[in-house]
């Protein structure tokens, strides 16, 4: 229970820090931009990508498109999670509604080795982050309602001293997303056949990387199998 006191006091804290606010309010609006766009697309009843139909992702994107009213579906429910997002009185629902079709966005990406995968995972530590602003709220349909009550001091002042040590821990997750996923994969697809094959210059074995491009965007063959062909020619 310590524990929890403990992190109800740096919840009250934090929620006192006027900076800290502005970063709540800017992943909102990130967000809600990030998933507009493509909401619309899908409304409207349109192809939500131009990546090819033998890419890993655009076999998907193709099956996708070809649900009929589903796609419709997650094109209204990533508008609704965004419109959510912008309006402060409805920002947890918005919250709530966005972070499994942005964790599902992420998974798959990193299931297709996509090059969206840096930003997704940044788009879901950002909707972490919004989720644990409204802890006060969301601790009521979590095990924790036990703990001290949060956020009941609104009438004490806001900070603006400016968290320094919370803005350099973003900066490095930022950084190991980015310097992790640069050295995650040996190889990738990438969005098209000419990116895939002008990344075989700085692969330590060109042929296969080559090869590797033939077997996705010429043959068509699943992932798992070029994948697979790759590594025989390794070994």
């Amino acid at each position: 229970m310590n524990l929890l006191a403990n992190l109800d006091h740096l919840y009250e804290e934090g929620k006192r820090n006027q900076w800290l606010r502005y970063f709540a309010v800017f992943c909102r609006v990130a967000l809600a931009l990030g998933f507009i766009p493509s909401g619309i697309v899908k409304v409207m009843g349109e192809r939500f990508t131009a990546l090819p139909s033998n890419h890993p992702l655009g076999h998907y994107f193709d099956a996708l498109y070809l649900t009929g009213f589903y796609y419709t579906f997650i094109g209204v429910g990533q508008l609704m999670a965004a419109l959510l997002l912008l309006i402060p009185r409805t920002a947890l629902l918005g919250a709530i509604l966005y972070f499994p079709i942005i964790f599902n966005i992420c998974v798959l990406a990193y299931a297709t080795r996509f090059e969206g995968t840096r930003i997704t995972t940044l788009m879901v530590l950002a909707n972490l982050y919004l989720l644990c602003w409204d802890y006060a709220r969301l601790k009521y349909v979590l095990p924790f309602a036990a703990s001290s009550d949060v956020g009941t001091t609104p009438d004490q002042k806001m900070s603006r001293k400016f968290p320094w040590v919370f803005f350099g821990g973003v900066v490095a997750v930022v950084a190991a997303v980015i310097i992790v996923n640069a050295f995650m994969y040996d190889i990738r697809p990438g969005n098209s056949q000419l990116e895939c094959t002008n990344g075989c210059r700085n692969n330590a074995r060109p042929e296969d990387c080559l090869r590797f491009c033939n077997c996705i965007y010429n043959e068509g063959d699943p992932l798992d199998k070029c994948l697979e062909e790759y590594g025989k020619k390794k070994e």
